[in-house]
């Protein structure tokens, strides 16, 4: 039995802006409970909402950055609702008339490109935060009224890989745009998934379910994979799948039900009396598109033709805006991109990650990345010693020449010196020359690290291989 599966997102991004949506309180992450309050987000009578219009252009401009329609009319509506979290007891957010319409986004899974159609993008608050004690409730409004643009997708996804692929795509394209942090442990992106399953590939799509508030992008895998797979048992038992809102609970990797699943009809839409339509000039519009950055799968195409980088590097630097920029920024001071690309991808992004910081904090600037990768091009320092000065570098800051003569890390090329110390190598160590001479050829590897070891790691270990096999086939 064939199962036809398909997925739909709605992805909530925090715009990054420094007060909120509709009123003056500041957007700030961590503050006391209920201090980023005010009358407008707690919705008090006869508060007045004012339009945030950086939250509007940060839309717009992930709109443009996905091919997205922009509409020249939009306007605000009230989604009536009543829960604790949501102090009005409606929200405001875009119904009909949203700011961006249609676009898509390409995703790649398994070395095929799939583009996944965007319905619509559109304006809205947030709501406050629900905090369970252990014998009683509150409610955090410092959330309430932050800047969300929703991201909503037309069911293009067909599997959980699909939609692990989008989600990624679509934080790195806001990363980009500095749209928003995206920082997923402060909730600055969440999603709503909808899934269904069919038994009919022509058929019109299964009924869905919603799985409500998920924060990671593995709990958004691992739910779609737990309901697709229920949906499925449901259907070849001869059983309906209901329309419902669910939850993940990750500890015991199962949906479970919430409420039945509302329609638009049951939030009572109606356009926002205290706010003004948005109108948006042709003009502001192509202002905004000639700001546009480059999107992350163009710059790892252009990575890949410019610096003759393997694809595979290309995608883990264009992973993050700002490590591609550092390697831009050393490649273009250095006459060796590839070696520029193996540090950043393996000891900077290692010591990022143990040092818990980022990029634009390290102490290591881009000219002298370059100049170490340059005294390990030319024979100066060995690729052992540049780590240590690199590591020295990351941690205290300095110039790699500096470093290397401080340290004594100058690596020994004297033909004449190194001659001695193969010579020492093979006299104390004549089993393994008797083993070269029979026929095994791992003894020369073993011999240049004694001439290593000889030298206290500072000899070019180039020009040791090349005499060690020299002097093996002479004598």
């Amino acid at each position: 039995m064939s199962f036809y599966t398909a997925i739909g997102l709605e992805v909530h991004v925090q715009l990054r802006t420094r007060s909120k949506m509709f009123c003056g309180c500041s957007t700030e992450y961590g503050a006391p409970p209920n201090t980023h309050v005010c009358p407008v987000c707690l919705g008090y009578p006869g508060a007045m909402p004012t339009m945030n219009e950086e939250a509007i252009r940060l839309t717009v401009l992930m709109g443009l950055m996905i091919g997205s329609r922009i509409n020249s009319y939009s306007k605000f509506d009230r989604k009536s609702y009543f829960y604790p979290d949501m102090p009005k007891n409606y929200q405001i957010s875009q119904y009909d008339q949203p700011l961006c319409i249609g676009g898509s986004v390409n995703i790649n899974v398994g070395g095929v490109t799939k583009p996944i159609r965007v319905t619509r993008i559109h304006l809205e608050e947030d709501v406050g935060k629900n905090m369970h004690f252990e014998q009683t409730s509150g409610v955090d409004f410092n959330r309430a009224g932050i800047p969300l643009m929703e991201i909503v997708t037309e069911p293009d996804m067909a599997s959980p890989d699909e939609a692990f692929a989008f989600l990624h795509a679509i934080k790195q394209i806001a990363m980009y745009a500095g749209v928003s942090d995206c920082d997923l442990e402060k909730g600055n992106l969440r999603v709503d998934v909808n899934c269904s399953v069919r038994m009919d590939a022509e058929g019109p799509l299964g009924t869905k379910t919603e799985i409500k508030n998920m924060n990671t992008f593995k709990g958004v895998h691992n739910a779609l994979e737990y309901e697709v797979s229920r949906q499925e048992e449901i259907l070849l038992s001869g059983g309906i799948v209901l329309q419902e809102t669910l939850r993940w609970d990750a500890d015991q990797g199962t949906t479970t039900g919430m409420r039945s699943k509302e329609d638009a009809h049951d939030y009572r839409y109606f356009p926002e009396p205290d706010l003004m339509p948005i109108c948006l000039s042709g003009e502001t519009i192509d202002d905004l598109r000639r700001t546009l950055p480059e999107l992350p799968a163009a710059r790892r195409s252009r990575l890949v033709s410019q610096y003759g980088l393997p694809d595979y590097d290309a995608g883990v630097l264009v992973a993050d805006k700002a490590v591609a920029d550092y390697f831009e920024a050393v490649a273009e001071l250095s006459s060796n991109p590839k070696a520029v690309s193996n540090w950043v991808m393996t000891e900077m992004l290692r010591m990022l990650a143990e040092s818990d910081t980022t990029i634009d904090n390290v102490r290591i600037g881009a000219h002298e990345l370059a100049e170490l990768i340059s005294l390990v091009d030319c024979g100066t320092i060995s690729s052992t010693a540049a780590k240590d000065v690199f590591m020295e570098m990351f941690q205290q800051g300095g110039r790699p020449a500096d470093i290397v003569e401080s340290k004594g890390l100058r690596q020994v090329s004297d033909v004449d010196a190194i001659e001695l110390l193969v010579a020492r190598a093979m006299t104390e160590n004549p089993a393994s020359v008797a083993d070269y001479k029979a026929g095994k050829k791992a003894a020369a590897k073993f011999l240049v690290g004694q001439v290593m070891r000889l030298s206290k790691g500072k000899a070019d270990p180039r020009m040791v291989d090349r005499m060690v096999e020299s002097k093996l086939s002479g004598s």
